[in-house]
């Protein structure tokens, strides 16, 4: 039953249940051919209400904070593995309960942890975070390797030998990245840290394994790891986040208005691209739109805006088939993975809601944003 989106309540996320699940499929097939273990990273994707779908697949989860272990504990059904760039004291008491494996960014937070994980006599595997000083990535803002990076522990800092009851190493350096991406960084992971692989029992290859993407080449990574397990005797771990939403839904939005400047027309909408879209103006890209296609001569062509006063706040240009007018729906596609977890409500503008699209069932409503949700963020 396709989506009925003249039916759902604007604005809102709708997660498609049938895509969710096909990436979930895709996703349990990798960790059973190349044998290791594939855990959700909240960072990229929390919506817990589908959690329970999630875990028909995958049992694991990884989170960066207390309250993600706590969210992984109560929804996920499971213990976490933590890595946070830095924790807080008052906290991690709290986060070591709730986690079976614990990473530290850094030497200094090892040595400051470590006694109490010690103390506490709570079974938790500690792994270290390192830095193999190389990434695909192009964007500054996303690339963990590059220089003077605050994430991981580069290789001069370590001596030959592992300090006390590190039984694992973490990397992470993709984004959004390919199985060739991950072959020539594991080249650059094994030459600077290759000799502690006899020391530990596993290594988390971290996110940006973005295998759902169609053109990935499934076969390629599975042959990558089983020859990096032939090499190791290790568990391999892989926590990617985009992966698990890519492409499952939408965020639906109402045109409230349109205005015209110099020959400009801009369709002023119920949503906003700093508050609701951050990603597109942060990475940047432009999202795609259902029946829209990139601005072409002779056709409708509109700039879209959004719902703060941020004078940036606006995206362009799409063109339509048919002029738009006050009440259409604008539908833009793949707005579940990372999108919902940067969101805000700057300007006090409402949260769009949330819901599931279900073949069968059809739409349900999970949740509505009121003004106690705004005013409850702040004080």
């Amino acid at each position: 039953m396709p989506i009925d989106f003249s039916s759902i309540p604007s604005p809102c996320y709708i997660l498609e249940e049938a895509l969710l699940r096909k990436n979930l499929r895709l996703i349990e097939s990798v960790k059973k051919q190349a044998d290791i273990d594939i855990i959700l990273a909240f960072k990229g994707f929390s919506m817990w209400s589908a959690f329970p779908i999630v875990r028909e697949y995958i049992q694991g989860a990884t989170a960066s904070s207390l309250h993600e272990a706590m969210l992984c504990y109560e929804e996920m059904k499971t213990e976490a593995h933590t890595y946070a760039p830095v924790y807080v004291p008052d906290e991690f008491e709290e986060v070591l309960k709730r986690s079976s494996h614990i990473t530290f960014n850094s030497l200094g937070q090892y040595q400051h942890y470590f006694p109490k994980v010690k103390e506490s006599g709570k079974q938790v595997s500690i792994g270290l975070r390192v830095n193999p000083e190389y990434s695909e990535v192009k964007t500054e803002l996303y690339n963990p390797c590059a220089s003077g990076s605050r994430l991981g522990i580069t290789s001069d800092h370590l001596g030959d030998t592992l300090p006390e009851g590190v039984e694992g190493l973490h990397f992470h350096s993709l984004c959004e990245s390919s199985s060739y991406d991950l072959e020539k960084t594991l080249r650059e992971f094994e030459k600077r840290f290759g000799k502690y692989l006899n020391q530990i029992k596993w290594v988390n290859m971290g996110g940006g394994h973005l295998m759902t993407r169609e053109g990935y080449d499934i076969a390629h990574l599975i042959k990558t790891l089983k020859i990096f397990k032939e090499k190791y005797p290790v568990k391999v771990i892989l926590e990617p986040g985009s992966a698990f939403a890519w492409q499952t839904g939408y965020l639906v939005s109402t045109i409230l208005d349109i205005v015209e400047n110099h020959g400009i027309k801009t369709a002023m909408l119920d949503v906003s691209f700093t508050a609701h879209m951050p990603d597109c103006l942060e990475m940047p890209y432009k999202p795609r739109i259902l029946g829209a296609t990139d601005a072409k001569e002779g056709k409708p062509t509109y700039r879209l805006g959004g719902n703060t006063c941020l004078s940036g706040d606006y995206m362009g240009d799409w063109s339509f088939d048919m002029e738009l007018n006050i009440g259409d729906k604008i539908v833009f596609d793949d707005m579940i993975h990372y999108t919902m977890v940067k969101t805000s409500t700057f300007n006090g503008v409402p949260h769009p809601s949330i819901g599931i699209w279900n073949d069968e069932k059809g739409f349900k409503l999970v949740k509505k944003f009121d003004y106690a949700n705004f005013k409850n963020r702040l004080s």
